[in-house]
């Protein structure tokens, strides 16, 4: 088993943020040397300033890119042999491991096992994909005019489709505790306006 760095584009990594997905498939230029299935694989970001780990896999093989999500990057370019398909092992998708030091060579870079631990004992057991889970309720309300209630749904589901967690707020709490409920867009806690809000209704 190898140890790589793999740099994630700008678009495939918000993507990532937006929408859940257990497997991250990832395009293969000519001549690049690639992971090999079982192979331990660091996922950073392309920012070479700003360069950070955002999840740590194992490679699965390679993947005829049937894209996972709506927001998908990728997707219309077609589909192709020449991608990496990697498993999620741990997530740090709303706290990135900065690694302004990390050298890499290109979007596929070989790793020692002491650079590779270097980085993984960073990370605790509570970014594992199978860390211990709580119950949280999430809500989406959108006023809508419609003729019927179901129009109104089906207007409802048109929408979120359309404008997605790019532009709409989620609400989101722990089950029995909606005092601490919050906004998030884009990924990230978002400080709505109270009377803006009230306009909308």
């Amino acid at each position: 088993m190898r140890h790589w760095a793999v740099v994630v584009g700008a678009e495939r990594y918000t993507a990532e943020r937006l929408f859940h997905h257990d497997t991250l498939t990832l395009p293969v230029e000519p001549g690049d040397v690639t992971p090999s299935e079982g192979d331990s694989v660091v996922l950073v970001t392309e920012e070479p300033d700003n360069r950070a780990v955002f999840g740590l896999g194992v490679v699965v093989g390679r993947d005829d890119r049937d894209t996972e999500g709506p927001d998908d990057p990728d997707a219309s370019q077609g589909k192709t042999d020449h991608t990496v398909a990697v498993r999620y092992t741990h997530r740090l998708l709303d706290s990135p491991l900065l690694v302004k030091n990390l050298e890499l060579n290109g979007s596929f870079t070989a790793l020692s096992e002491a650079a590779y631990a270097a980085i993984a004992d960073q990370i605790g057991t509570e970014h594992a994909v199978n860390a211990p889970r709580r119950d949280w309720l999430v809500s989406l309300a959108i006023p809508i005019e419609a003729s019927s209630q179901a129009e109104a749904v089906r207007m409802f589901w048109s929408y979120v489709m359309q404008l997605g967690p790019r532009e709409l707020p989620a609400f989101v709490w722990p089950s029995g505790n909606e005092l601490a409920m919050q906004a998030y867009v884009l990924g990230e806690v978002t400080e709505l306006d109270p009377e803006e809000a009230g306009e909308e209704d």
